[in-house]
């Protein structure tokens, strides 16, 4: 038996080391060990969709665990601004041509004069910080977050002709010499993106670093996006860097548009009118910037496809008005859409280590291969509501992986509604903060085939609450073998390989750990256990 540990001793010394740990916590702000940790560095891209504005509110409440490099105005086949010259633009198979429709050639589609979603959503972020250092001081300030504010290629739809201020920043992203990957989301279209890249290409294809500027990308930068929502990826990006790894996700929760459609039991509550009034949408300036079904606002005045707004209509008397109606109507109050989370919910510090490989999975999902990567939102033939919200929620989802893959989405909402609860809360023992869980000892090792593991876990909760503790095993496949853990429940426990593992195979192993606040909070730890030769 080998084992992996570091036994605590129950001594007067290491009760004060916990007690003084505990004060200096509470008195600077619960900081997550993530602290110590290197954080994934970010840019989101966006364009001014409803689901991209409450995505963007998730988001900034976990920049604790990120390292922002940009916040970045996109166009989509969806939303883009023009010229302000009266040039036209139509695209075949766009929605402007869809439910019936011929609206295009147009000088601008579905995007405000005056669009600064994400100038206000940072505005109502710094509103919130003062509450929010109390309680985790790796909040970045708004001034870092305004800094990191750009438009990028938001005139026409796919358009990729010329720079932007958001693709000359993430060209310097890309081309910097900083540690690690760099990933890329594209919540709208990936013009800013493609942009980007065809510029490095245009400065470095016909030199002597040509080769060397390939490689380095390949192995730096990772596209975390929405589907293909302008064709950029499939007509240039794809083509001209085919080994930039491309992580589109399934199995994620269901995030998106419609997800009370079809809901699981367990998650059907936290989509309610109820359950986001009390938990979201009233609480504070971020709050009051989310959008749910029936709230009378509107992002774009006399946008016939974004009737969310409204409420007391039916689908057929909302047809009737004029509306393109492509997804059912919903409860008043109730969940609109988060559509774009699967893209960074697997970049969080909450011990899953989902980031670091796009297989492992997360909160955001599953990486799939990369050969079937690509989904286009405009090879529908058919446009009624259920299709339009099948593409949007993750279509491409597998009922038999589904069968083993882990529901998270309580767990990531009872988490989201912590840290709005913080945006108000300006004492720290106002709220309830995510429990402490880690594994002594090397998180990745090597184990023969047969080979019994110990494995020493530790928890400790800020508030003082009291921590449940579960060891399981993130499946991977049918091909990862089943391993027997003794003592599911107990903090430390042993894992019998079996004989029949092979070289080279992964076991995945979850120590999970749940307070009893409110609401219930969980973290993890991952252990990757490989089998040697």
């Amino acid at each position: 038996m080998r084992t992996i540990a570091i036994y605590f001793k129950k001594s007067m010394l290491f009760s004060l080391v916990v007690l003084m740990t505990v004060i200096v916590l509470h008195k600077e702000g619960f900081a997550q060990t993530l602290s110590k940790e290197k954080k994934p560095r970010i840019v989101i891209t966006a364009d001014p969709e409803l689901d991209d504005n409450n995505s963007l509110i998730r988001f900034l409440l976990y920049s604790t665990d990120l390292e922002i490099e940009g916040l970045i105005y996109a166009s989509s086949g969806f939303h883009w601004t023009g010229d302000g010259k009266g040039t036209k633009w139509s695209v075949p198979r766009r929605e402007y041509s869809r439910f019936g429709l011929n609206l295009c050639p147009c000088e601008s589609w579905r995007w405000a004069k005056d669009e600064h979603f994400i100038h206000d959503i940072v505005g109502a972020y710094e509103k919130s910080y003062p509450n929010l250092k109390i309680h985790n001081a790796n909040y970045p300030t708004p001034e870092y977050l305004k800094s990191k504010i750009r438009f990028g290629n938001i005139e026409f739809d796919g358009d990729i002709s010329k720079d932007s201020p958001g693709s000359e920043l993430i060209k310097s992203l890309i081309l910097d010499d900083k540690p690690g990957q760099l990933f890329i989301t594209a919540w709208g279209g990936q013009s800013t993106i493609a942009r980007a890249l065809k510029s490095i290409q245009e400065q470095y294809q016909y030199t002597v670093q040509w080769e060397a500027i390939q490689k380095k990308i390949a192995r730096k930068v990772v596209l975390l996006p929405s589907g293909d929502q302008d064709d950029t990826y499939a007509t240039y990006i794809k083509p001209n860097w085919p080994n930039i790894e491309y992580r589109q996700f399934k199995n994620s929760p269901n995030y998106g548009y419609g997800a009370q459609l079809n809901a699981k039991k367990e998650d059907a509550t936290f989509l309610t009118a109820t359950w986001m009034k009390e938990n979201i949408s009233s609480r504070g300036s971020l709050g009051n910037l989310y959008r749910v079904w029936g709230d009378g606002k509107q992002m774009v005045k006399g946008d016939i496809l974004d009737y969310f707004g409204l409420s007391g209509y039916t689908n057929e008397e909302l047809k009737k008005m004029g509306y393109a109606v492509w997804m059912p109507v919903q409860e008043k109050g109730s969940w609109l859409g988060e559509g774009d989370n699967h893209t960074f919910m697997n970049m969080l510090g909450n011990g899953l280590r989902a980031y670091e490989n796009g297989v492992y999975g997360g909160w955001g999902g599953r990486s799939i291969a990369q050969n079937d990567a690509s989904i286009s939102f405009f090879s529908l033939t058919d446009t009624s509501a259920n299709a339009m919200a099948n593409v949007l929620t993750n279509a491409n989802n597998s009922s038999k992986e589904k069968a083993f893959y882990p529901n998270f989405f309580p767990q990531a909402q009872k988490d989201f509604a912590t840290r709005m609860q913080w945006t108000v809360t300006s004492k720290f023992s106002g709220a309830n903060h995510q429990p402490i869980v880690r594994v002594e000892g090397p998180l990745s090792i090597m184990a023969a085939p047969g080979e019994k593991i110990r494995l020493n876990g530790f928890v400790s909760d800020p508030d003082g609450n009291k921590v449940a503790v579960k060891w399981w095993q993130f499946e991977g496949g049918a091909s990862q073998p089943v391993v027997n853990i003794l003592n599911t429940n107990a903090i430390q426990t042993e894992v019998q390989i079996p004989k029949e593992a092979l070289a080279g195979q992964t076991i995945h192993l979850i120590l999970e750990a749940v307070d009893n606040g409110t609401p219930e909070l969980t973290s993890y730890q991952r252990v990757i256990i490989t089998i040697r030769k």
